[in-house]
């Protein structure tokens, strides 16, 4: 009896949330039907064991109540049924919409300053969701980023030239009121491995690669992967995930390996070579990458978290094209003319294959600082993360960050995230720091830094930030970025366009006629915003 209004309870639920037809109306007044008659006939039950009834009768009252719970059984697999044969409501969708301004600063060796005061932008994600069965489901994500004034062709602003809308980061640039594809993959699960206890899951597709941990804490949502020390940026690829918990005997421990492409050298369909999809000879070969993160224990209050990752044939530009396109620019800012013009078009630089790059992170984060100190402790969250990038040239192209060696760059990055403790229980402060050396090169280029990669800093990075939920839905944010330059060539490439000189010989050079820009050496970028989510 308890088993038959469980699963009324379910299948009803079901049909108001998840059908609107009227084949589920008449589904639902069906149930409601043979609902009223088994809380009749429990009640009628109830009484005849409390009055000793006949056993025939009972016989009887139990029979029928079979019958009914094997029409609920039919209804349940039509139910079923409807909602995997039906496109009507199975679609799940989520709204991420925030409004933000930033005051953006830089200022040159030189004194001299650029400057936007007030770079208004309109962010939208829509999620999307369906589950069709226990082990299968598909995730995806349209994104929508816009600069405030700014149209498809790019006619009233100048927020979209150059690489605004590489790969990399098309949905993290603000550029004009396109709708963009942020993210689209299936994802399997299964609880057993080739009859092993080991959980696991594999994914193909335009993945979740931004926003990954510990950037996400500053972000105010949850975490992706790979770890942001490293790598944050849209790819397409795959991965697979095994939870190792049970085989190792290590809390929470999990490995996922993650492969992708970052750019292919495919010839565009309707060339006119007549080989539509080939392999481009003429141009540089596919960039792809390949990783391991890794979390060897986690408890739900301490954890450590890997990741390692190499990525292939990455680009910049030789040393050779840049003096030539800067020589072209030194010419042309003199004489304005348009033999000039021509020549610093005919200059402009383009990518070569420079290299491959090694990546590794080891991350500890502990939510909670002691045991019971005090309830403020309890809900603070910390981290420290360490990562390391090594360079490999070619040795083609003039080599990687203008060496012809393999070069190791390091980066730090501390960070605390607690709740404010002059406002109400709803918000949260955060205040983070890294450091980077001359020759840290991480692939942050979609962090949400309208300034530049704070990550990507050769040299200091502080960021201090405060987010408050006002609703159940609405919520709102601000947050100070600080990044004081030691070298050049903090948010390049991978060729000689990521030199790291110091700061103080690139003004020299500049003074020299040598640079056609004085170099930037901090860069700052206040921001605030309104998010709803739903």
């Amino acid at each position: 009896m308890k088993k038959s209004l469980i699963m009324l309870s379910a299948i009803a639920a079901f049909s108001v949330t998840s059908f609107a037809s009227d084949m589920n109306k008449e589904m639902l007044n069906q149930i409601q039907a043979l609902k009223v008659q088994i809380e009749a006939l429990e009640k009628k039950v109830a009484e005849q064991e409390a009055q000793k009834p006949v056993v025939q009768q009972t016989v009887v009252d139990e029979k029928r109540i079979e019958n009914i719970e094997k029409k609920l059984d039919t209804v349940s697999k039509t139910a079923t049924s409807a909602k995997i044969q039906s496109g009507n409501d199975n679609l799940k969708w989520d709204v991420d919409f925030r409004t933000q301004v930033d005051n953006i600063q830089y200022k040159r060796a030189d004194g001299s300053k650029a400057e936007n005061n007030a770079l208004m932008t309109n962010r939208l994600w829509l999620g999307m969701g369906y589950k069709a069965d226990d082990n299968s489901s598909f995730h995806g994500k349209l994104s929508y980023n816009k600069a405030f004034g700014d149209t498809a062709d790019h006619s009233q602003s100048n927020t979209n030239p150059g690489y605004a809308d590489f790969d990399w980061v098309t949905n993290e640039n603000a550029t004009d009121n396109t709708i963009k594809l942020k993210e689209a993959y299936w994802l399997y699960s299964n609880n057993t491995f080739f009859g092993t206890d080991v959980p696991w899951t594999a994914s193909v597709g335009r993945r979740p690669s931004t926003d990954g941990l510990p950037i996400n804490l500053r972000n105010d949502q949850k975490e992706n992967s790979p770890l942001s020390h490293v790598v944050d940026v849209e790819f397409d690829g795959f991965s697979f995930r095994f939870d190792t918990e049970l085989t190792t005997g290590f809390r929470g421990s999990w490995f996922k390996i993650c492969a992708g492409r970052g750019l292919t050298n495919a010839i565009p369909r309707f060339d006119m070579s007549g080989t539509a999809y080939a392999s481009d000879d003429t141009k540089n070969v596919d960039v792809d990458l390949l990783g391991v993160i890794a979390v060897p224990y986690d408890d739900g209050k301490y954890s450590v978290h890997m990741n390692y990752a190499r990525a292939w044939n990455l680009i910049g530009f030789d040393q050779n094209s840049l003096n030539t396109f800067g020589a072209a620019y030194a010419n042309y800012s003199a004489s304005q003319d348009a033999t000039a013009a021509y020549e610093l078009q005919m200059a402009t630089p383009a990518f070569k294959d420079v290299g491959d790059i090694d990546y590794a992170t080891i991350l500890f984060k502990t939510e909670g600082i002691g045991d019971g100190i005090s309830d403020y402790l309890d809900d603070t969250t910390a981290f420290a993360s360490f990562a390391m990038s090594k360079t490999n040239p070619n040795n083609i192209s003039g080599g990687m960050l203008g060496s012809l060696d393999s070069e190791i760059g390091t980066s730090v990055w501390l960070g605390v995230n607690a709740p404010c403790p002059i406002s109400p229980d709803d918000s949260r402060i955060g205040l983070e720091w890294n450091q980077g050396s001359k020759y840290w090169r991480s692939m942050t280029y979609g962090e949400d830094t309208y300034a530049g990669s704070k990550i990507a800093t050769r040299g200091q990075a502080w960021e201090v930030y405060r987010n408050q939920k006002l609703t159940d839905a609405l919520s709102f944010g601000v947050s100070y970025v600080y990044m004081k330059y030691d070298y050049t060539g903090s948010n390049s490439f991978f060729g000689a366009d990521g030199t790291p000189t110091s700061i103080a010989d690139a003004q020299a050079a500049y003074k020299a006629g040598l640079a056609s820009s004085s170099p930037v050496e901090s860069a700052q970028d206040i921001r605030a915003y309104m998010r709803y989510r739903f």
